[in-house]
């Protein structure tokens, strides 16, 4: 009986936890590269709905990456579009995937493949409630970029307490 009541507090505790801080996320996806070879025509696509226009939210990319990807640095260009196909920001950015001196490649992993998350945005705002999709390219002037697994993008409202 007592171990049963202890385990009921364990858990409650846990769930309370858990609730106490709260995330909203609108979208956390990954999109697969095909045969590890990011095609210099090639665009990932996600498409998610903002609700809450006086919210900020975080983004941030996330890169499935191989060691013997051939370079310490991963250029994009992003695309936000609204519902009607506008471009409503579009941007070339840079990703550091490995440390330039040491050559260790940035964020967990084992064996030769590894996981970098990026945060992009910190305070990004939407305009209006409704659709939207976000489109990305390699930008790094190969036809087929080899390395990158897979790409993803991750949309939250920050937590909260």
């Amino acid at each position: 009986m007592l171990k049963s009541i202890t385990y009921l507090l364990i858990v409650l505790g846990v769930a309370a936890a858990v609730t106490a801080c709260s995330s909203s996320t609108i979208i956390d996806e990954q999109s697969d590269i095909s045969e590890g070879l990011w095609h210099l025509d090639s665009l990932v696509a996600f498409q998610f709905e903002v609700e809450d226009t006086t919210a900020a939210y975080e983004i941030q990319y996330n890169v499935r990456y191989a060691v013997n990807y051939p370079y310490y640095n991963l250029f994009l260009k992003y695309y936000l579009e609204d519902s009607t196909g506008d471009v409503l920001s579009s941007e070339l950015q840079e990703l550091i995937l490995f440390d330039k001196k040491t050559g260790k490649p940035m964020g967990e992993g084992l064996g030769d493949l590894f996981d970098r998350a990026v945060p992009v945005f910190e305070n990004k705002k939407f305009a209006y409630s409704g659709s939207y999709t976000f489109k990305v390219k390699q930008f790094m002037r190969m036809e087929q970029l080899p390395g990158i697994l897979s790409f993803g993008l991750k949309i939250q409202q920050p937590e909260q307490e």
